[in-house]
Formats: structure tokens, C-alpha cells, sequence
């Protein structure tokens, strides 16, 4: 059963995390951070409810989940990478979306 300060400090978790998401735009690699930081507190949530819930298949969600967030962060270090190799550095404000 959950605790009462548990749904409170997934809420804030993922709060902090979109928080770090829309102030810390400059680099790519702290985006990328602040969306696992996302990503993760949504994960544990859903494992929560995953074990209290009766139902059968709500154990497959928490694997589906991580299983895309695997999938998400190795796509965007690929992004990241290809970003620093072809501009130098992984700072988003050097980029420019009109030079291709």
C-alpha cells in the first residue's frame, strides 16, 4: 500500500525534473538529464500502481515504459553526439534550425 508522502514526492520529483527541463535549455546533455529525471519518477509511480492493482496486465506498463525510455535516451545521446561532432559542442543556442 502506498504511503501518504509517496504520490508527493513523485509529483515533486517530476515537477523538479520539468522544472530543470524548461530552465536548463542551453545544453543538450542537462535536457536529455531532465528528461530522465522525468522519465524515472514516472517509472516508479507506475510501478507503484502496478503493484497495488489486481489486474494482470498492469505489470507489463512498467516494463513497456522503461523499455521506451531505453529507446529515448540512446536516441538522444546519438542526436547529442552527431550535434557535437558537427557543431563543436552540444550548446542548443549555437545551433541554427534554417542551416540544416
Amino acid at each position: 500500500m502506498l504511503l501518504s508522502h509517496e504520490p508527493w514526492l513523485l509529483s515533486t520529483t517530476f515537477f523538479l525534473s520539468f522544472l530543470g527541463l524548461s530552465f536548463h535549455r542551453a545544453h543538450l546533455l542537462s535536457a536529455l538529464l531532465c528528461l530522465e529525471g522525468m522519465m524515472l519518477s514516472l517509472f516508479i509511480g507506475l510501478s507503484l500502481w502496478a503493484t497495488k492493482s489486481t489486474f494482470l496486465t498492469s505489470t507489463m506498463f512498467p516494463v513497456i515504459m522503461l523499455t521506451m525510455s531505453a529507446c529515448e535516451a540512446g536516441l538522444g545521446l546519438s542526436l547529442m553526439i552527431a550535434t557535437a561532432r558537427s557543431h563543436g559542442s552540444d550548446n542548443l543556442n549555437s545551433l541554427n534550425l534554417l542551416q540544416c
